[in-house]
């Protein structure tokens, strides 16, 4: 009888299975010997190999400068671009196109001046009247397409996209959007991360979701990176940009 109360309170006193893991549809089961956790880093690897940097850190190769004549060069691990006094709007354009992708990268802009991420971009081939205002003639050698904007946080555009060089209008109504508009920080590093999709095209600024529309004017095309022209007597400003990756897309 002594032996037959022990053995009940054993058996009520071991703990029980945890079948939770098990009965969940979204746990994947782990090969024999293989930790969770090591499967984890396996995925985490893979997906990390997915992306490309755009950016070495120590030169501009793979890009080339268009537009105006701002400076580019790279300091410290980052590519940092400079104004001119008088000069249009320039660009440090990929010599690669990209069409389906996802896009991120870290800015920091002087207040005093306003960049942009170009994506899905080109080059006028020649002269051209702009198609949102005929009588502006755009020269061979200035850029157009989507830019996604950087800009003193009170203009409240920051993460917005304009129509640089040839509709001349933002693509996103941001009228229901306070996130959207006070997600840009100025005078910190700013983390932009872009997605472009068929027609679809979003973006988010410091994890803020910010533009979300849809446009099929341009399938594919260069990514750029902005100094925007100062008028005589003003700057010099910079606009400092690092982490700078990309990955396709289907």
């Amino acid at each position: 009888m002594k032996h037959t109360l022990l053995t009940l309170t054993a058996l009520l006193l071991a703990p029980l299975p945890d079948l939770s893991a098990a009965d969940s549809p979204n746990t994947k089961a782990t090969a024999p010997g293989k930790p969770a956790a090591s499967v984890a880093k396996t995925v985490f690897a893979a997906d990390e190999q997915k992306w490309t940097s755009l950016f070495d850190g120590k030169s501009l190769d793979g890009w080339a400068a268009e537009g105006g004549t701002a400076k580019y060069e790279v300091k410290d691990g980052m590519i940092v671009g400079s104004t001119v006094e008088g000069s249009i709007n320039t660009f440090l354009c990929t010599k690669q196109d990209y069409a389906n992708f996802e896009f991120e990268a870290d800015v920091l802009c002087d207040k005093e001046l306003n960049s942009g991420f170009q994506i899905r971009s080109h080059v006028y081939a020649k002269d051209e009247p702009q198609p949102s205002k005929k009588e502006r003639i755009r020269k061979a050698g200035e850029i157009f397409g989507y830019q996604c904007e950087i800009a003193p946080a009170a203009s409240g555009n920051s993460g917005n996209f304009w129509d640089e060089g040839r509709w001349t209008k933002w693509h996103d109504d941001w009228t229901n959007k306070p996130a959207a508009k006070q997600a840009f920080r100025e005078g910190e590093w700013n983390h932009y991360r872009i997605v472009a999709q068929g027609d679809h095209i979003r973006s988010w600024v410091n994890g803020v979701p910010c533009a979300d529309f849809h446009d099929s004017l341009d399938k594919s095309g260069f990514i750029g990176l902005q100094v925007h022209g100062v008028a005589k007597g003003k700057g010099p400003y910079s606009v400092r940009w690092k982490n700078i990756r990309l990955r396709a897309t289907e």
